[in-house]
């Protein structure tokens, strides 16, 4: 039997990568998204014990940790977020190793990064998926989120065409979800007829 391919996905803010792996998910694919492991990490009591050692209690008001206020705290102190990089990408890392050793028989296995590129983490998988959209419709998004610090968070993030032309698989969001949805069955085939040729 061909191996499951692992895949990373990531796209810029607003791209809808989060929705992608909905439908990755809805189409048989196994699927983790780093975003969701950093959140439950930052419920453990020893992570949140090492941010308030750290950051200071403030980060932690009624003993749990506020993930906006840590995020004001280490954005424009490189020591700090370097540091916070240090307690969660091991972590993190671990639990993708985790999920990809699962030995699921599926279509893929598919991991939402995104930070894919900039951390260089793209050697990591077999093939790479970036989702993009019209800035615009992006903007859109981000604001209906109310995302802080929308564009310092994107300007350290490498542009959506650097991440385009990076990626195995480009698939354009700008319409429905059922239209997302249909890209991505395509991109999943093209993966099985990849396997199953053995051209990982």
């Amino acid at each position: 039997m061909a191996r499951t391919p692992f895949i990373g996905l990531t796209g810029g803010i607003g791209a809808g990568k989060s929705e992608a792996l909905r439908a990755l998910d809805r189409l048989g694919a196994a699927t983790l998204s780093t975003d969701a492991v950093t959140h439950e990490l930052l419920e453990t009591d020893e992570v949140r014990d090492l941010l308030v050692e750290k950051l200071g209690a403030e980060v932690a008001p009624n003993g749990q940790i506020d993930r906006s206020s840590v995020a004001t705290t280490v954005f424009d102190d490189d020591e700090k977020r370097k540091w916070l990089e240090e307690v969660l990408w091991p972590r993190v890392g671990q639990r993708v190793a985790d999920f990809r050793e699962s030995g699921e028989d599926r279509p893929a296995a598919v991991v939402e990064v995104p930070l894919l590129f900039e951390s260089g983490m793209e050697s990591v998988f077999d093939k790479t998926i970036v989702v993009v959209a019209d800035e615009d419709v992006r903007a859109g998004r981000a604001a209906a989120r109310g995302h802080q610090l929308v564009e310092a968070r994107a300007a350290r993030q490498l542009t959506q065409d650097e991440k385009a032309q990076k990626a195995d698989f480009v698939v354009r969001n700008d319409g429905t979800l059922d239209e997302l949805e249909a890209k991505l069955s395509e991109v999943l085939e093209r993966l099985r007829e990849d396997a199953a040729d053995g051209n990982r």
